[in-house]
């Protein structure tokens, strides 16, 4: 899940906060590696958001418990946009998962890669 998604999923209802549902009720894993975490922590943690330290600790704790960590080195050799995307593909590649982002744009064409309103068609279809 791209840093954007989870902003947005504690922000507003919508299909974001749909697939954090999800990830509460385990009925989807989310994968990480410890690059994502950071900047999910750098994210949260920004003042513009107002979330409390201890809240960005709690839901970071969280996704540690419900989800699953994979290695954190640059698996693919495929061109990104924004290189700093490239731990998110990477993840999403590396575990076979889906990789959902509110920036498509950002991202090289391919299958696994999908809205937030994407992902939740898919799940509902499974």
């Amino acid at each position: 899940m791209d840093t954007n998604v989870l902003v947005s999923s504690l922000l507003s209802p919508g299909p974001p906060a749909a697939i954090a549902d999800l990830i509460s009720e385990s009925k989807i894993t989310p994968f990480f590696s410890k690059p994502i975490l950071r900047e999910y922590k750098d994210v949260l943690s920004r003042r513009k958001f107002g979330f409390s330290p201890s809240q960005v600790t709690r839901l970071l704790n969280d996704l540690i418990r419900t989800g699953m960590a994979v290695e954190s080195e640059q698996f693919s050799s495929i061109t990104m946009i924004h290189e700093d995307d490239r731990k998110f593909f990477d993840a999403a590649y590396r575990s076979k998962a889906y990789l959902i982002t509110g920036n498509l744009k950002h991202f090289p064409r391919k299958t696994f890669i999908v809205s937030p309103m994407q992902f939740l068609t898919i799940y509902h279809k499974l």
